[in-house]
């Protein structure tokens, strides 16, 4: 029984039936009835495991094949009419070639399965910031993924309405998981994602980076709003006044961590507050007062299992106690529950591993091998957080005061620094690196540009995108939330971090809003405003303010060398680059010969 009268929408889903051929067809209502009859067909199939209901009450557990367990840069696409559209950090081909292309591979796929067609909304029902996603699958695990991490159900389809076409149509089928031939397609144009040949979480919940990023960036362009790659947390201070953050990070960085910090313990006492908006993208637009507003388009956490514990991440570690769908972490045997690498240091000698082995845990992993897949997950629902934002479910978002970017630099960039205005800003957010570590493939120590942690989100050129930040920063004036760049990951000489990070990350967020509040001083070097090594507040923290001087020290022929690599990367850019960051980079380069 479809549950919308909305033609566009039965237009395309009659459509969709005619190609897959689906045995079955159910309409997603988001009923816990029709929720619970679900979980009970996928364990009754083996597709999912109920876990110990004492320990872990609502808990699933899914694995996986060994050759569908990561999103696939190179089997992802952007499908505009004009290649030039997509860009030169973006896969490309002619949409009619693709939809020629996959057409025949979703023809009766699904003959002997259920087609499940879920309407989504991302962002809060009844919000002017959300949009609508339906999402056709064949595949159970997505169904339970998406009740999780997206408000679905009957309710979307109240917030898109009878007559509107805005919505996007995604597609996906778990066809035969061929590595061979996976594609996840986004076609920006057509407000429309394809996804076949996988069953794996950033492929196939097709609401999270494939629609709130890559078409939401898109449609964020044409309808003068951003889509980003950022968490939002509010600072809350001793008189109970809470300020804003967003910020982007490459993976690996401690995104998660910092969207559900826990202050220092003098900080605690002080009656200092985080508080959880979003862990992982933030949808920004200009508010009735000129100021800009995020909200969080996603209702769960689609996070990365192993590193996660009780000192690196409690309230992570808490939003996965309940409710919660495990993907290829590993089982403890003994008692039904889960175990990844650095949950502790105890791996259960009654375990299960990723791929369904059964091992003695404490014997396998000593030999080097994995109890769970590096990349396993956990689904959990936002509501399951400790520090959850009061504000998280608000149809009007918050208002940003500060944009963070930061990366992974041993030697170059400084602990902290804010850029002089809203251009210089995107500047510093264009050039955003990291380098590789040893978890990461190939050498360590290279640099890996990811601008605003968009490079493999953004749905069209990244130069238009940097034109896009620009214009946005005309619009806000001098409303504009004040842009800064943080790196907790400078090394000594022995490699060793110098900055103590997690928590006492605080220190350095406790700057920015000062400076946002025009409350703290600073400092110009050639880079941007850095804070007087006295402003960052060390009580409780074994570091001399010698110590943070050093953290802040701008080394001129680091920089010299970081320009070679800005200028190899914007040449990849061409006639496409604005000109502003053209200027940007040349300013640099005049500082720095000062």
């Amino acid at each position: 029984m479809a549950l919308t009268k909305n033609p566009n929408v039965l237009k395309w889903v009659d459509e969709m039936i005619a190609l897959t051929k689906p045995a079955k067809v159910i309409w997603i209502d988001g009923s816990d009835e029709q929720m619970n009859a679900l979980k009970e067909e996928a364990i009754a199939s083996g597709e999912m495991r109920l876990l110990n209901q004492e320990k872990l009450p609502g808990c699933l557990y899914h694995r996986t094949l060994p050759n569908d367990v990561a999103r696939v840069e190179d089997r992802t696409f952007i499908c505009s009419r004009n290649k030039e559209d997509a860009g030169p950090t973006n896969n490309w081909m002619d949409p009619k070639e693709m939809y020629a292309k996959l057409t025949p591979m979703y023809d009766g796929v699904m003959k002997d399965r259920t087609m499940y067609i879920i309407p989504y909304s991302m962002g809060p029902i009844g919000s002017a910031f959300s949009k609508v996603g339906v999402e056709i699958t064949d595949s159970i695990y997505v169904v339970l993924n998406m009740d999780i991490m997206t408000r679905m159900g009957a309710r979307a389809f109240e917030q898109l309405g009878d007559e509107s076409n805005d919505f996007v149509r995604g597609l996906h089928s778990k066809a035969n998981i061929d590595p061979e031939n996976r594609y996840i397609v986004q076609f920006p144009e057509d407000n429309t994602i394809w996804s076949i040949n996988s069953a794996y979480g950033g492929n196939v919940l097709l609401g999270k980076k494939c629609f709130a990023l890559r078409i939401a960036s898109y449609q964020g362009k044409n309808e003068g709003w951003m889509a980003e790659h950022m968490l939002i947390l509010g600072l809350e201070n001793p008189q109970g006044e809470i300020s804003y953050i967003t910020a982007a990070f490459p993976s690996a960085c401690g995104k998660t961590n910092l969207a559900m910090l826990i202050p220092p313990e003098v900080y605690q006492k002080k009656g200092y507050k985080v508080w959880c908006v979003g862990d992982d993208i933030a949808w920004m637009r200009v508010g009735p007062d000129g100021r800009l507003w995020a909200i969080n388009p996603e209702n769960g956490f689609f996070g990365v299992a192993p590193g996660t514990n009780v000192k690196s991440n409690p309230n992570a570690l808490a939003s996965t106690r309940k409710n919660t769908i495990f993907t290829n972490v590993a089982i403890n045997e003994d008692d039904n529950t889960v175990w990844w690498e650095g949950l502790d240091k105890n791996p259960p000698e009654n375990a299960t591993e990723w791929k369904g082995a059964h091992v003695n845990g404490k014997e396998y992993t000593a030999e080097g091998n994995k109890l769970a897949h590096p990349n396993s997950r956990f689904t959990a629902p936002a509501i399951n957080c400790p520090c959850i934002s009061s504000e998280f479910n608000s149809p009007n978002g918050v208002p940003v005061s500060a944009i963070v970017f930061g990366g992974r630099r041993a030697k170059t960039a400084p602990l902290v620094y804010q850029a002089r205005s809203w251009q210089h800003g995107v500047f510093v957010g264009s050039i955003m690196a990291s380098e590789t570590t040893a978890a990461a493939t190939g050498a360590v120590g290279v640099v890996r540009r990811d601008p605003m942690a968009m490079l493999p989100f953004c749905g069209y050129h990244m130069a238009d995108y940097w034109a896009h930040w620009l214009e946005m920063g005309e619009k806000l004036g001098d409303k504009a939330p004040k842009i800064f760049n943080v790196n907790w990951f400078r090394t000594d000489d022995e490699g060793h971090f110098i900055w103590p990070g997690f928590g006492d990350n605080l220190r350095v967020l406790e700057w920015i809003v000062n400076r946002c509040n025009g409350e703290a001083d600073a400092v110009e070097t050639a880079i941007g405003y850095e804070p007087k090594p006295e402003d960052i507040n060390l009580e409780g923290l074994d570091i001399t303010v010698e110590t943070v001087a050093g953290l802040l020290n701008v080394d001129k022929d680091l920089w010299k060398e970081e320009t070679k690599g800005i200028h190899e990367f914007y040449a990849k850019f061409g006639d496409k680059l604005p000109q502003a960051l053209k200027d940007e980079l040349a300013t640099l380069e005049a500082n720095l010969e000062k």
